[in-house]
């Protein structure tokens, strides 16, 4: 059999922080050029904060997806392992039909 594809929840959310940090920045770089183009004045602390806000939010979801997606893939495998089993238990005894 084959292990059982795996990664932790440590690594889950250094992925998810890595993606979010990258989206920090870019939130506060989109933010700090389009907000004049909308005609709205703030100040590098207000756009840090507002981005800082949506990226914790966005933190929480990338992981919780993220480890939504490792349950079903070990769902998944877990299912794929059964079925192999049962078809070598069945080859094992000559009961395929």
């Amino acid at each position: 059999m084959n292990p059982l594809p795996f990664q932790s929840r440590t690594a889950s959310f250094a992925e998810a922080l890595a993606n979010v940090v990258i989206g920090f920045l870019l939130a506060l770089l989109i933010q700090r050029l389009a907000y004049p183009l909308f005609g709205i004045e703030t100040s590098l602390q207000v756009d840090s904060l507002i981005a800082l806000l949506f990226t914790m939010v966005s933190l929480l979801r990338s992981w919780c997806l993220r480890r939504l997606f490792v349950l079903i893939e070990r769902r998944h495998w877990l299912a794929e392992q059964k079925r192999l089993a049962s078809l070598e238990r069945r080859l094992a005894t000559g009961r395929l039909g």
